[in-house]
């Protein structure tokens, strides 16, 4: 998920922080935490939302559930800083955009696997290596998500790149062919 503007700059400045700190994998978690919170709560997202609700308000109620949860002095700093510039409900986007980072940082990068069935550990392992080698060595993490309304195989997204090697998409490259003659 690629965060717009203000989102990877937020993001960019933390891991900055973050990496001088050697903290990156720490606030990493705890940003996924923070936004895991408030989206299990519709009304703390409502809140969060709402453009006239103060944004020292938004800053307080943001530090007090980043301390209820033990996150660090740097995280709690920093929701603090986004609340108060009136971007809590862009959490889960800053969240997004940090964890993109920290894959580019580390030679990785996620694939969203869509599947009939759910992969075996070794044939996820296996669609992890191929992805890799096509995507010039890079570590490639599935995410993956089985799709009832595939007949059979996998599509893979990782960013604009897609490999469809669903039943589906065979069919369709036949069709195609057949047509053209």
């Amino acid at each position: 998920m690629a965060a717009r503007g203000a989102g990877k700059s937020y993001a960019r400045a933390l891991h900055d922080l973050a990496r001088e700190r050697n903290q990156v994998d720490v606030v990493g978690r705890e940003l996924q935490l923070l936004v895991q919170e408030i989206a299990a709560s519709p009304q703390l997202a409502e809140f969060f939302g709402r453009p006239w609700v103060p944004a020292t308000a938004k800053k307080k109620t943001a530090v007090e559930i980043a301390t209820r949860l033990g996150v660090s002095q740097l995280t709690r700093d920093f929701v603090g800083l986004v609340a108060g510039q009136g971007r809590a409900a862009e959490m889960a986007d800053i969240a997004a955009a940090y964890r993109d980072l920290v894959d580019e940082s580390q030679g990785r990068v996620r694939a969203r696997v869509r599947t009939a069935v759910r992969l075996t550990p070794g044939e996820r392992e296996q669609l992890e290596q191929r992805l890799g080698r096509a995507l010039g060595g890079k570590h490639v993490m599935v995410e993956e998500v089985v799709d009832d309304t595939l007949l059979g195989g996998f599509v893979a997204e990782i960013g604009t790149y897609i490999v469809d090697g669903s039943l589906d998409g065979q069919l369709a490259r036949m069709r195609d062919r057949l047509a053209r003659g």
